[in-house]
């Protein structure tokens, strides 16, 4: 296998790891900065600030319960997931988990589309 991929300091850490013959590489934010920077002829700084208010923005909709949809991106929503009973796997002794709110994606319809090409 490849290396790791974890969350420091706010910041995924990237990894490519192999299952059988296949690789699967992930992009970090840097990596994305620059892919938008290339892709709008604009400065990687640019990119950043948009970037980031990109995910300000969704964030702060999906607080609020908005849904936010990109046609044929996708679609951002809050759904509530009930409170549930699980298991802890070391005693197998029956714990109690919270309600709570996730946030959900949905690809649209030309996501899927280029994904499966």
């Amino acid at each position: 296998m490849g290396k790791t991929n974890f969350l420091k300091n706010n910041c995924l850490i990237n990894f490519s790891t192999t299952f059988g013959a296949s690789k699967i590489n992930i992009m970090n934010k840097a990596e994305l900065v620059e892919a938008i920077a290339n892709s709008a002829q604009i400065t990687k700084a640019d990119a950043a600030r948009a970037l980031d208010a990109t995910v300000e923005s969704i964030s702060k909709a999906l607080k609020k319960g908005d849904k936010i949809s990109l046609v044929g991106f996708g679609t951002f929503s809050v759904t509530k997931r009930a409170a549930r009973t699980g298991r802890n796997p070391q005693t197998g002794k029956a714990i109690k988990i919270a309600a709570k709110k996730v946030a959900k994606f949905k690809a649209g319809a030309t996501l899927s589309a280029t994904v499966n090409k």
